[in-house]
């Protein structure tokens, strides 16, 4: 009988193996005498004891190997069934997820760093290093105006000074004369511009 379609009763004598008792028995025994050639017996041990706790030992494994079995068979009994109800495991990743959570914020440690946490926030120290910060900050933003007013008035100063007029009106004539009087929006064609203007029409 295949152990995995077999429905496996751990109250059963045979938990669920489908062995011979028998044979396994057999095989103990062989590979029990193999391992007492291998290996002496340890000092107070005798061979009827090193015996019974081959024996014993023997059976945990069995049992072991029974354990996981029923719970291979549990696991799929478990997936055909979430299978059926239209669990996904994206769902149970969400649901682990979320319960991960409420577990960490009901817990110990949690609301202690929480509680921690308010403490310090309505503590004194607290309170004025936050009055120091936002004092700081007006202080601060009230500067940054004062100087940009400054650089403006600077500025409007440098522009109304004569050398400021000299120079501007030194570029004004520099544009004239390489650009020419475009200050209405007429066009300056190039020397090398062969197309025809409005003044002599090809006709």
């Amino acid at each position: 009988m295949d152990p995995a379609s077999q429905d496996i009763n751990l109250n059963s004598p045979n938990k669920g193996n489908s062995m011979d008792r028998s044979d396994n028995m057999a095989d103990d025994q062989a590979e029990g005498a193999a391992a007492n050639s291998a290996h002496p017996l340890p000092p107070g041990l005798t061979e009827e004891e090193a015996e019974e706790l081959r024996l014993e030992l023997t059976k945990v494994e069995e049992e072991i190997n029974t354990l996981r079995q029923v719970l291979s068979a549990k696991e799929r009994h478990a997936s055909e069934l979430k299978r059926k109800l239209g669990l996904s495991p994206l769902n149970e990743l969400k649901q682990n997820i979320t319960k991960s959570w409420q577990d960490v914020q009901t817990s110990q440690a949690y609301l202690s760093a929480s509680a921690t946490l308010d403490d310090i926030t309505h503590s004194e120290a607290y309170k004025k290093t936050q009055e120091t910060l936002s004092e700081a900050g007006q202080k601060t933003s009230a500067a940054l105006n004062t100087l940009g007013t400054a650089i403006s008035r600077r500025l409007g100063d440098m522009r109304n000074s004569p050398t400021f007029k000299s120079f501007e009106d030194k570029v004004g004539n520099l544009k004239h004369k390489v650009v020419g009087p475009r200050g209405n929006g007429d066009a300056v064609s190039s020397p090398t511009d062969t197309t025809p203007t409005h003044e002599n029409p090809p006709f």
